[in-house]
């Protein structure tokens, strides 16, 4: 008689006669969450491509009469004034670049010795990209003369503060934004990954 009275326990069950399970529901709510997170990272890294070399001054392959004061480079976006290095290296090896790379705006310009021998030059260049990713590369050109021209002091003359303007223009070129709001919601959605898994897990032990 008292075998009959048994009756097996019961349990939560869903609409079409089956268990509940939390777990499932919660696991699939994180995989969704990281699929986001997923895309939002490969749209991140998309929007944060390296910048290019679009052109110089000599260009590639050119061949000048004199080797100019300075060479320039021209990118595709602002580069960074951090770890800049521009080498003119001549037919022997030496280098003619002098003092720092200067940048303004989408250009570096590196300044050039006096005195340098006609022939082949090769350019090494090496900038920090404004996705803070360095970037470098080799180009060459060649002069007919040696010696290095002079400007003129008529079309170089002009007020002494322009210089300060010049170098806070350079500063600020310098400096690249950093995608903070793409972190936060990385760290959004990796808070809302780590509470679901920690609900699936109470519920599942709780149904146990």
């Amino acid at each position: 008689m008292a075998a009959l009275l048994q009756t097996p326990s019961l349990r939560p069950v869903t609409s079409s006669g089956r268990r509940k399970h939390p777990f499932r529901a919660a696991a699939a709510g994180l995989l969704a969450v990281l699929l986001a997170l997923a895309a939002l990272v490969g749209a991140g890294g998309a929007a944060s491509a390296h910048d290019e070399l679009v052109g110089t001054t000599p260009a590639e392959g050119t061949t000048i009469d004199v080797l100019p004061p300075t060479l320039e480079l021209a990118f595709s976006s602002v580069p960074s004034g951090i770890g800049s290095q521009v080498q003119v290296l001549d037919e022997a090896g030496e280098d003619w670049a002098e003092g720092p790379v200067e940048i303004v705006d989408r250009t570096a310009t590196q300044a050039l010795r006096a005195g340098a021998p006609a022939g082949e030059y090769t350019v090494n260049w090496r900038v920090v990209s404004s996705d803070s990713h360095p970037i470098e590369g080799t180009f060459a050109f060649t002069t007919q003369q040696g010696g290095t021209t002079v400007p003129d002091a008529a079309t170089t003359a002009g007020p002494m503060d322009t210089q300060d303007d010049v170098t806070n223009e350079t500063q600020a070129a310098g400096v690249s934004d950093f995608p903070w709001s793409i972190i936060l919601m990385i760290a959004a959605l990796v808070a809302i990954a780590v509470a679901l898994a920690l609900t699936a897990r109470r519920r599942l032990g709780a149904n146990r």
